[in-house]
């Protein structure tokens, strides 16, 4: 690996403990004076943990950290930017109220004779700085939320650069960017590598990690599976160690009786765009099957179930609901044409925790049906325990508190709760994470069940692969935003969706 003064950045064996949690097992980070490196590992690998534990935000619980010759132990955010490290955030971190100049230099403003802030030398330096570095012609006087967020992010550059970094960190920085604002950034980038500043760009698109970076280091469970040259990596290989998979071509995975479509659309969506979430899609669903979204985490599969339930509107295109182009302006739209939504994230867009397992379930009934029109209590229990026993959720009785139920028996009330709006659609997003295996069997089974006895049009969000082979029918295959390829029938396979999220497949499209 060569001498250690080739390195500005070598993170050792670094281990980080949360109460309860192992965010980083012996963790490494090795950075080269004047090269791009990608930090890549699926959501909750623990890329974002040991950038925090760099830059002071954590302090790691066991390990090394060596910068520029020397053992540190980063305190804090402003210490770490004060010795050469910066990091731009994708939400970036400035202050919105404040001009250009002051965003540039606060903290570290000009000072006149008498102490007071030299106005005239701080925005002559924030021009000359942005137009010299970054060839950029501002009015540095100017509030910086006058910007756009691309704008934003450069300003945000300019600071880490001003401030002499050695190391600079871009979290996620092109996610909101247009093609060209990301081309503009890139260039800026090798001009920095070209200056010997370190630049370690994580983001989850791996057409760009192949444009721009010199080497790609891979976490996975917080654990370091290895560092490589872009150059000589394969992008399925790549996406095998992300995952820690390999491909196996003859490998059997089917659940036989899966769902057969029936004939009529329940949604499509014709050219849907969401600016900078959603490119261009042109999809369907039909009645009766079980359709999945295939993708690294990251690659837009939530952002479409998003779009689709109205949580976030459309830029341009078209939804239609059984064959009716519908305008939808919020998740209610959405509800009142009969689609249901189970949320990623339980704990924040899905439980009430001190609400009983029997109001849990009632929610989305009572929300879709207006707050005025009550539903009577002895419904309220027919539908819970209705629920309760087809989903066979483990409670003492329907009165429990939700917070005191399993994650797996606190998941079957969400679904239960849109099972209780009778939909024709129900979006399952990432439906078993977190849960056991014995309820994990169970909800694959019941999407299936759904489809095809109650005719329902099923959406089937996860990153397990096997899951999504064991329970889709059809497959969207799901890479930087847009939809990639379709997999049907025997198409279906672990293999054959890490290799077309590699860009290694091509279904029948």
């Amino acid at each position: 690996m060569g001498d250690n003064g080739d390195f500005i950045l070598q993170m050792k064996d670094i281990d980080m403990f949360f109460p309860g949690v192992k965010a980083l097992k012996h963790a490494k980070l090795n950075i080269k004076r004047g090269e791009i490196h990608s930090l890549m590992g699926e959501n909750g690998a623990g890329k974002s943990t040991l950038v925090k534990v760099l830059t002071g935000v954590y302090h790691k619980t066991a390990g090394t950290v060596i910068f520029d010759g020397n053992e540190i132990e980063p305190e804090s955010p402003l210490k770490s930017q004060q010795i050469g490290i910066s990091t731009v955030y994708q939400e970036v971190n400035l202050c919105a109220n404040l001009t250009v100049a002051e965003n540039i230099y606060i903290g570290r403003e000009p000072r006149g004779k008498f102490g007071q802030i030299d106005w005239a030398t701080m925005n002559a330096n924030a021009k000359k700085l942005l137009q010299e570095e970054l060839g950029l012609d501002l009015d540095v006087g100017r509030v910086l939320d006058f910007y756009p967020v691309a704008v934003q992010q450069m300003i945000a550059i300019a600071r880490a650069i001003d401030t002499k970094c050695k190391i600079l960190i871009l979290d996620e920085p092109t996610s909101s960017l247009s093609d060209r604002e990301t081309e503009r950034l890139f260039t800026i980038m090798r001009k920095l590598k070209s200056q010997g500043i370190a630049i370690i760009f994580i983001s989850h698109f791996l057409e760009q990690i192949y444009t721009i970076c010199d080497r790609i280091t891979i976490l996975r469970d917080g654990e370091y599976v290895g560092e490589y040259e872009v150059k000589t990596l394969e992008r399925i290989d790549l996406i095998s160690k992300m995952m820690g998979k390999k491909v196996d071509e003859n490998q059997i995975e089917s659940n036989v009786d899966k769902s057969v479509p029936l004939e009529e659309n329940e949604i499509e969506t014709n050219h849907m765009v969401v600016e900078g979430k959603v490119k261009d899609l042109n999809m369907y669903i039909k009645k009766g099957e079980v359709v999945g979204f295939a993708g690294l985490l990251g690659s837009g599969r939530t952002e479409i179930a998003d779009a689709i339930f109205g949580i976030t509107p459309i830029s341009s295109g078209e939804i239609k609901v059984e064959g009716v182009t519908v305008k939808v302006k919020n998740p209610m739209d959405q509800m009142k044409n009969r689609i249901a939504f189970c949320p990623e994230d339980r704990k924040v867009a899905g439980i009430i925790g001190d609400l009983s397992v029997r109001e849990n379930i009632i929610l989305a009934m009572q929300a879709k049906d207006g707050m005025f029109k009550h539903m009577p209590m002895s419904k309220q229990r027919e539908l819970a325990d209705k629920y309760i026993d087809l989903l066979r959720i483990k409670v003492s009785d329907r009165e429990q508190l939700i917070k005191n139920l399993s994650g797996g028996n606190q998941q079957k009330v969400i679904i239960a709760r849109w099972l209780a709006t009778k939909p024709n659609l129900l979006i399952l997003d990432e439906p078993t994470r977190g849960i056991d295996v014995g309820t994990k069997s169970e909800i694959e089974a019941l999407s299936v069940r759904l489809a095809k006895e109650e005719g329902m049009a099923v959406v089937f969000i996860s990153g397990e692969m096997g899951e999504m082979v064991r329970t889709c029918s059809r497959i969207l295959v799901i890479r930087d935003h847009e939809k990639i390829t379709e997999l049907n029938g025997d198409e279906i396979s672990t293999a054959h969706i890490m290799q077309a999220i590699a860009g290694d497949y091509h279904g029948s499209n």
